[in-house]
């Protein structure tokens, strides 16, 4: 899966690059948008240690991309994300008094949020226009439990585990213009690397119900380092006219 991606992203930046070169000579001499904002879903794997504990996790991922100069090649880039690497479901009915007309469900998640802000250099090559960036800020790592009804919202919940540890992270990417004018709209392609440091952690069964209704947590420590692939959209916000 990982090299896949890599071949992909990189194989996109090469032939845009090569297909729009005479469209980016436009593009390059004109003022690129005041900001740029992307939502995008994401597939994580674990790297190294990590990989013992769980196979693989999805979420999303908000980003927000703030030129330095007029065309966009450099920019302020700040995001934040969201993965659930672990899930655990139980059923119940609420038998007392009412019988099991009412149905309850018990939902556990493995949870990792991570923010950060950072340097991203782009290229502007008309359509194409490749891109790297690093941040510095935040990954939290936390299970939660929460109890509903089967139709109902959440009415109860207790975290389990939490840890927050300090993060940075490198990232490439490829975003493909599928629709120009003052607020073009970009296709993103994109590979992170998360760079965690050692963080506590559960994983699904980690926490064990014992029949007189207490629980035991078995609590993981080990080097957290995870690479995420994105694919997603990139909207651009429009200069103010005057």
């Amino acid at each position: 899966m990982t090299r896949g991606w890599v071949v992909a992203v990189t194989a996109l930046t090469v032939l845009g690059a090569s297909a729009s070169e005479a469209d980016g000579q436009r593009y390059r001499h004109t003022r690129g948008p005041k900001a740029h904002v992307g939502l995008a879903f994401i597939a994580a794997e674990p790297l190294g240690e990590l990989g013992y504990f769980f196979e693989q996790g999805f979420g999303g991922q908000l980003s927000v991309g703030l030129p330095i100069d007029d065309y966009g090649l450099f920019r302020i880039a700040g995001d934040l994300g969201f993965l659930v690497y672990g899930h655990e479901r139980q059923s119940y009915c609420l038998s007392h008094p009412f019988g099991c007309r009412i149905g309850l469900d018990l939902t556990t998640t493995n949870n990792v949020a991570f923010g950060g802000v950072g340097p991203e250099l782009a290229l502007p090559l008309g359509i194409i226009e490749p891109y790297a960036r690093a941040t510095m800020g935040f990954s939290y790592w936390f299970t939660r439990s929460s109890l509903s009804g089967y139709d109902d919202h959440e009415f109860g919940g207790t975290t389990h585990l939490s840890d927050v540890v300090a993060a940075w992270r490198a990232a490439a990417g490829v975003r493909v213009r599928i629709v120009n004018g003052s607020t073009p709209l970009s296709i993103d392609f994109g590979v992170e690397r998360h760079e965690n440091g050692i963080a506590h952690f559960l994983t699904e069964g980690d926490i064990v119900d014992h029949a007189d209704g207490s629980i035991s947590i078995f609590p993981n420590r080990s080097e957290a380092d995870l690479i995420t692939f994105r694919v997603g959209i990139s909207i651009g916000i429009p200069r103010d006219r005057h």
